[in-house]
């Protein structure tokens, strides 16, 4: 959106939609669903300004007001569907990952978070036919997990006739069976994962809006934004605010963090997925010990919860814990040299 159309609002002149426009807020809906706060921090305007200017901007998005269920129901329609190229998987969670979603999968170490992350960075760029959502991924990292390597694995790894039309609609000649050729498909998929590593839990914020910023710019290209992903969400909230006195402090930071990622996925219909950490209760005399970091404000922001737990070899249980219209439910799958495949 151009920023002359900005000025309509009242209070906003072109000073302050310059301001606006850096920071990311460059539409309706950017600013309808942002807080006074947040919006006069960025601005520099008063608490009374910015709330005149967001009133505007719900009034000109149309946003904020109710909706009868029909209503809801149509809009639900726009919402896409990530496969995991796993029949048992999508078939637990109702054809794949969501759009406009948060996506938690947590589990022990070793357990396959990390997989389930490259494997669906790969999985995003694939045309819709092929359970993709044909458009590039952002990958914040945390822990230092992300692997090209694994990408390139991953790539080599898709069933033929899906590489096939991945060389056909990418407009790379070439054939699979010629290394050279699939070396040139590989580095088309890296060239479509966006990668930043987080240093510590304000970069990891900070990193949330500059992925606003480049899902924005990537919105009317080939390739939109359609997935993003934070491995792992909770890494350096746990290590950086230790003991009972920093919960509290901790727990708002996640929550605003969390919320930063829902708008995203929200105005750019992506899928937003984070891996968690987990913790082995000593309480617990019955069943799984293993409890996810963050608390109940992870887990009711979290629209998707998946337990990923190590079984017999390569075999891993993704097991569905929450879900608003789900049951829950486990998949098998295997983790191997060409990704995640069926048991």
């Amino acid at each position: 959106m151009a920023e002359d159309d900005l000025q309509e609002l009242p209070g906003v002149g072109p000073a302050t939609a310059d301001k606006l426009v850096d920071a990311g807020f460059d539409s309706y809906q950017s600013i309808a669903v942002a807080s006074p706060a947040e919006l006069g921090n960025t601005a520099d305007i008063g608490d009374s300004t910015a709330n005149d200017i967001i009133q505007g901007a719900r009034k000109a998005a149309d946003v904020g007001g109710f909706e009868s269920g029909a209503q809801v129901l149509e809009r639900r329609e726009q919402i896409g569907k990530l496969s995991w190229q796993i029949d048992e998987a999508d078939d637990l969670l109702g054809g794949g990952l969501e759009t406009q979603s948060i996506t938690e999968v947590y589990g022990e170490f070793g357990a396959g978070k990390s997989q389930v992350t490259h494997q669906m960075s790969v999985n995003v760029q694939l045309s819709k036919e092929d359970g993709g959502l044909e458009g590039s991924a952002i990958f914040v990292d945390s822990e230092d997990t992300f692997r090209p390597e694994r990408i390139d694995d991953m790539v080599r790894g898709l069933e033929d006739e899906i590489i096939e039309r991945e060389f056909e609609r990418r407009e790379i000649e070439g054939s699979p069976d010629n290394d050279d050729d699939m070396r040139t498909l590989v580095e088309d998929f890296l060239d479509h994962i966006h990668v930043a590593k987080a240093f510590n839990s304000n970069h990891q914020i900070l990193l949330a809006e500059k992925a606003k910023e480049l899902a924005s710019e990537a919105e009317d290209t080939d390739w939109p934004v359609r997935m993003l992903t934070v491995d792992s969400l909770t890494a350096h909230f746990r290590a950086e605010y230790v003991g009972r006195g920093e919960l509290a402090e901790r727990q708002q930071k996640l929550n605003k963090h969390l919320h930063d990622l829902m708008r995203i996925g929200d105005l750019y219909n992506c899928v937003v997925l984070v891996t968690n950490q987990v913790a082995s209760n000593p309480d617990s005399y019955f069943g799984d010990p293993t409890q996810p970091i963050g608390g109940n404000i992870l887990g009711h922001t979290s629209t998707f919860r998946i337990y990923l737990r190590k079984s017999k070899g390569d075999k891993r249980i993704v097991r569905l814990v929450d879900a608003p219209n789900l049951a829950d439910g486990e998949a098998v799958m295997r983790v191997q040299d060409g990704g995640l495949k069926p048991e």
